[in-house]
């Protein structure tokens, strides 16, 4: 009788599996206690950022962590894929983000001649998660800039006038700053009677929200060499490689915007008050 030397056939099975299974989905419920298996570092899940893709542990020391959401992870001695639970929808709303009171089926108006004028992108976003509802009921269109230096030049395109108001919110308008600067020649000039400038005291408007909504207490300090955004996310640990990392910090912070109440009072009187003046006076 021949003994096989070589015992069982190797390919008849997948030889190729883990030896503790293959990696499954697995919700990053908080509470649940996972190991990160490059790190070792293991601890119960107490914050996931769905928008960031992140997920925080806290070890038995009271030490935090932030991974990244995916492979790498074991439960329970087995291999996971950590995604983000999922959440179910808001109930509708009887109140605007603003405190308005909700019209339900309301359409929007036919846009006025009017504007109101936004440095950037993210400020455009954030007026319009906060005040977009009221804002369509009065048919005020937002416009960004891309920043606040070719204000003259947009103002002499759009043509102000006392049908065509225009209102600007300006971010960091201190005394002393350029943009105060900016907004005292405006105000003299030929069209000034029918712009208003107005603006908050912030660097950027990511600090308009109240930093408790992203679970921190304060909005960090940042060199004045760095380039702000990406110093602020170096700062809370998030990732700053590109562009890319600063766009979904961005939209991380405003995912974490639901109303006026999340916001500084700063901000909110401004924006009140050229919602005002762009609409005073005027029936369409």
């Amino acid at each position: 009788m021949t003994t096989d030397r070589y015992g069982s056939d190797v390919l008849s099975s997948d030889w190729r599996a883990p030896r503790n299974g293959r990696a499954a989905e697995a919700a990053a419920e908080p509470g649940l206690v996972v190991e990160e298996v490059q790190t070792d570092f293991c601890g119960e899940i107490v914050k996931v950022e769905r928008d960031l893709g992140v997920v925080t542990l806290e070890d038995r020391h009271h030490q935090r962590r932030t991974f990244p959401l995916g492979p790498g992870f074991l439960l329970e001695g087995r291999p996971v894929i950590l995604v983000a639970p999922s959440r179910t929808g808001p109930a509708a709303p009887t109140r605007t983000a603003s405190g308005s009171v909700a019209v339900p089926g309301a359409k929007a108006r036919v846009a006025r001649a009017s504007r109101i004028f936004v440095e950037g992108r993210h400020d455009a976003e954030l007026v319009e998660k906060v005040w977009g509802a009221d804002l369509r009921l009065e048919g005020v269109v937002v416009e960004y800039l891309e920043g606040v230096d070719d204000l003259a030049e947009h103002l002499r395109d759009f043509g102000p006038g006392p049908e065509r108001r225009v209102g600007v919110l300006v971010d960091h308008l201190v005394p002393g700053s350029k943009e105060s600067r900016i907004a005292q020649s405006v105000a003299k000039s030929p069209v000034g009677r029918h712009v208003l400038i107005v603006g908050h005291p912030f660097v950027d408007i990511w600090a308009a929200v109240k930093p408790q909504r992203i679970g921190k207490d304060a909005w960090p300090t940042i060199p004045r060499h760095l380039e702000w955004k990406k110093g602020v996310c170096q700062s809370f640990g998030w990732p700053h490689r590109d562009q890319a990392d600063i766009a979904r910090a961005w939209q991380h912070i405003l995912s974490r915007v639901g109303s006026y109440a999340d916001l500084e009072p700063a901000l909110l009187g401004r924006v009140e008050e050229l919602i005002d003046f762009v609409t005073a006076g005027q029936d369409g």
